[in-house]
């Protein structure tokens, strides 16, 4: 008698392999002072995404420094967000992201220029899939606030499609003026 194959096994299979990709961008070490010492706890910062447009990031905080780990990463796993992406490698356009003190500023790249910027903010473009992108963190250097501006950037991206659904036009009259008159003279 041939057994059947166990389906829920293979899901369980493909449930634990890793769809996203995660990357630890600070842990900070608190103690408080109690009568028989120091008591520490540790708070993560984690970015997480499946290099394909999805990113989010979370923070944890816990007494050990994997349960704080584990706890920033399902809660960027909670707050992801979708970027749209030209050619999957850069951004549509050049824009601006604020957090408190914090400022960057995101500029596409033309292929081959890689990720040019800081610590946090080039974590959230690895794990955005972002492969060619300038950036420049101006004010804040608190990793926590670099990261919510780049994050505040990315939700203002707006692809040509999206542009145009909105307007209610054809994406060939949102894009540029000029590449439609330098078809119109070839």
């Amino acid at each position: 008698m041939a057994k059947e194959p166990n389906n829920k096994g293979r899901r369980d299979r493909e449930d634990a392999a890793p769809e996203f990709a995660d990357r630890l961008v600070a842990i900070n070490r608190v103690s408080k002072t109690v009568k028989g010492g120091k008591r520490f706890g540790f708070a993560a910062l984690v970015v997480v995404g499946d290099q394909k447009g999805r990113v989010g990031f979370g923070k944890g905080k816990a007494k050990e420094v994997p349960e704080a780990i584990r706890k920033a990463t399902e809660q960027a796993k909670r707050q992801m967000i979708r970027v749209p992406l030209r050619e999957g490698r850069t951004l549509h356009h050049d824009t601006q992201g604020r957090h408190g003190a914090g400022k960057v500023v995101m500029r596409t790249a033309p292929q081959g220029t890689g990720i040019i910027a800081g610590g946090p903010m080039r974590a959230v473009f690895e794990m955005l899939g972002v492969q060619d992108v300038v950036a420049k963190s101006i004010g804040s250097q608190n990793p926590y606030n670099m990261i919510r501006a780049t994050i505040d950037g990315l939700k203002q991206e707006m692809s040509p499609r999206m542009v145009a659904q909105r307007r209610g036009k054809k994406v060939a009259d949102i894009l540029r003026k000029e590449d439609a008159t330098e078809t119109a003279e070839a």
